[in-house]
């Protein structure tokens, strides 16, 4: 098996999850983040409880930035276990 390399992964995980988070800021900043999460819950049979805030810059930055470190640290140690654990 081919090794993974701790940081290619850590740097695609921490973007793609920071990514998604800074979709869900411009979602909340544009006001359509209520609509969709009414629409998600719905088609799961939920009753929605949860009030989407007004947006804030800094909050969304610590929103992406918080997501995307800890996307790159959930991937980084789940390379480091799948090698040690696949190729020794």
């Amino acid at each position: 098996m081919k090794e993974i390399h701790p940081i290619k992964a850590g740097v695609t995980l921490g973007a793609v999850v920071g990514a998604w988070h800074l979709l869900w800021s411009v979602l909340v900043g544009f006001g359509w983040a209520q609509h969709l999460i009414k629409f998600v819950l719905w088609m799961h049979f939920i009753q929605p409880i949860f009030v989407v805030q007004p947006f804030s810059l800094s909050i969304a930055a610590l929103l992406v930035i918080v997501t995307s470190i800890v996307g790159f640290v959930v991937a980084f140690v789940f390379s480091l276990l799948w090698n040690r654990l696949h190729l020794h």
